[in-house]
Parts: structure tokens; sequence; C-alpha cells
């Protein structure tokens, strides 16, 4: 065991919290101490479940001097307000992805840290994944030439899963754009040296019982003159795992006779009852049931991702990467860490630990958020957007 663990408060025990929970619990260099969500349901099973304290309020979790950094995964429309009372209380603060739903939220976020001098981190989000950083890596290298291009694409169930009504409402944080682009943008960001300087793009919303993108399509250029196209659809009919192996995004073999489950499901209830339905979800996933699962079988990922350099293409896959070069084809394995998301952590003790900069900051994530915005500015207008508030690596 660590001697000095980053000792984490998490504000909201929905399904973000759930998907690092296996990380709060493997990792040494973390210790789970308390938790905050406005559901007594929720709370009284934290507390039952890992005997810690459980409040109604980030504030009242904030009081908890044992509290170093606070992990806020509430709904993204209180990302802004529970990351400002975390800060100003004097805590470092992880925040999930989206950062924010408005640039200006995103930029108060990063004042206030500034302010009270706290490290502010975003993420989970993909570019944190192994073969992501190792693309990263071989693609600094130069020994392939520099980057020109990257093919994006991830097709999913993501809107068929259960949701809550704001999260089928753009203007609230929902659809796929602050929810999924988020991690399209920041991987190809990361990968294409971060500044993107024009957008063109077209969104989807093609089923009135959703009433939000499900899709989208985007053109990006970035500073270096390299290019990205990036398309998703969270529409449920083809599934683009099977291009990765099978695996799925979280890392785990799946089967494909679980094809079109979700919107099989969702198409029998109301959404009240769907709203239910996503809550005992999230409840059910305690750490006893997350202790049976297995092993991952491969990395996570986001979906195919080909990175083309002058010399080569980078094909990121969930165990490692294919290069396909003028000579011949390399694979380079990713080892899988069995601690998920352990780079996660890896960020946050390079920060709080070791002083050390970190790549998911404030601005960082606020360009990111730029991207997404700029995505529906430009499929509203039909028109080119050019972000403003761009940062590079």
């Amino acid at each position: 065991m660590n001697q000095n663990p980053i000792k984490i408060g998490v504000v909201g025990l929905g399904r973000a919290f759930t998907l690092m929970l296996g990380t709060f619990q493997l990792d040494p260099r973390i210790e789970l101490v308390g938790a905050a969500d406005t559901s007594s349901v929720a709370t009284s099973q934290f507390s039952n479940t890992f005997g810690l304290k459980a409040h109604e309020d980030v504030e009242k979790l904030c009081q908890q001097k044992d509290v170093e950094l606070v992990y806020v995964a509430s709904p993204h429309q209180h990302h802004a307000a529970h990351v400002q009372v975390a800060l100003k209380m004097g805590k470092h603060v992880m925040v999930e992805k989206p950062m924010a739903i408005s640039l200006q939220e995103c930029t108060d976020m990063i004042e206030c840290a500034r302010r009270h001098d706290r490290h502010l981190i975003v993420g989970h989000s993909h570019s944190f994944d192994a073969p992501v950083r190792m693309a990263k890596e071989i693609i600094d290298q130069g020994k392939y030439g520099k980057i020109k291009m990257i093919t994006a694409m991830n097709y999913t169930d993501f809107l068929y899963r259960p949701r809550r009504p704001e999260e089928l409402i753009t203007r609230a944080g929902g659809g796929v754009i602050h929810s999924q682009a988020a991690h399209h943008i920041d991987i190809i960001r990361l990968l294409a040296g971060g500044k993107v300087t024009q957008i063109q793009a077209q969104t989807g919303q093609w089923d009135p019982q959703r009433p939000t993108e499900g899709a989208y399509s985007a053109l990006l250029r970035f500073e270096n003159n390299s290019f990205a196209s990036v398309t998703y659809s969270g529409y449920g009919h083809f599934d683009s795992d099977i291009w990765m192996d099978n695996i799925s995004e979280l890392g785990q073999r799946k089967s494909t006779y679980l094809y079109g489950e979700a919107r099989k499901k969702i198409n029998k209830i109301n959404p009240q009852e769907e709203s239910e339905l996503k809550a005992t979800k999230n409840q059910q996933n305690t750490i006893e049931e997350l202790a049976k699962n297995k092993l991952p079988d491969g990395n996570q990922h986001f979906g195919p991702i080909i990175v083309s350099c002058e010399g080569a293409d980078l094909q990121l896959t969930p165990n490692g990467i294919w290069i396909h070069s003028d000579e011949d084809q390399i694979f380079h394995k990713t080892p899988v860490n069995p601690i998920p998301r352990a780079e996660v952590i890896d960020e946050l003790w390079d920060c709080l630990r070791l002083n050390k900069n970190g790549i998911h900051t404030g601005p960082w994530a606020r360009a990111t958020t730029e991207v997404c915005l700029g995505i529906l500015e430009a499929a509203r207008t039909s028109q080119t957007f050019y972000p403003v508030m761009q940062v590079g690596l």
C-alpha cells in the first residue's frame, strides 16, 4: 500500500463514478474517503458498501479534512458550479468530461483554479488510453515523417442506453456532442498537436423520441496543416466494435448476440421508468459486482482510428498499434493494465505528488469544448467555424 495516497471524495454517484470505481479500488495511489450525491438512495448504498461518509451536497463533502481531491462526476450541467465550490474550499479537482457546457463556464473554472492555486484536471477521456499515448509517441519520434491526416469513426448504441430527460436536451449538455465528441476531439487533438484552426460539420437528429444530436461528422484542420475526419453515430444499428476484434469501449470482449438490446429495452418503457432504470443500473454496480468481472481483454478505446503520416499509416487497436509503412507491417503491442484507467491516476500523481504539469488541464479541456461547440455551430449555420481558444502540447 502506498504510504501517501491521494485521498479522493466523489461528487455524483452515477455511471461516471461506477466506471472509475475499479480504478479507485485497485490503484494503491488512491484512497476513496467520501462522496456526495443528491440521491439518498445512492448515498446510503455508498455508505453501506464502503463504510465511508456520504453527504447530500458538495460543500459538506469538502468540509471533510481528509479530502484532498474532489472528483466531480455529477451531471454535465452541474460541473462548473461543483468544481468552483471545491476549488474555493481548497481542494484539487478532477472533473469528468465534458469540462462544462459553455466556454464561459470553462473560463470561470480555469480562473478559479488559478486564484486558489489548485490543480484542475479534466478526465476521464479516451485520450488517456494506452494505444493513443503510444501512437502519440510514435508520431513524435518522427521516423515516419509528419502527421498529415486522421480518420476516426465510432458507431454505438449510445442514444438508446437509459437516459435522464436532460440527457436528451442539447442545451442541458445532452446528446452525443457533449458526451461523445468530447472523447473523439480530445484524442484527435492529442495526436495532431492540439490546435484546431477550422471546423466544418454536420449533425444528425433522426429519432423524434430522442430529440437531440445522435450523430455527427466533422472535418477539422490543424495549425500544422494536418486534417481529421471524425464520424460518430449513437443510433444503435451498426456496431463498429466488430472492427476492434469485438472488444468493447471498456476493454471487455462483447457478444454479437446482444445486438439491438439497448433499443429493445428503451422501446418497452416510458421516460420515468427509463430514469429509474438508469439509477438502478448505477446502484447495482457495487464493488462486489465489479470484483466478479474478469480482467480486461484489451485496452479501452473509442472506435477505429487511423493516423496517416508521410511514411506510414498507424492503425490503433485495443491491443496495440499496427504500423503500415513503405517497407512492411509491424505490430507494437500495448500491454493491458489490470488496473482500469490507471493512466488517469498517472496524471493525477504527476501533478499532485511530483509537481509536474499535466496534459488534461483546464485550458486544454476548454479547447476541446470549443471544438465540440464549434461542431454544433458549424452544423447549424453550414459555415466554417474558426476556433480562437486553442492550445497546443
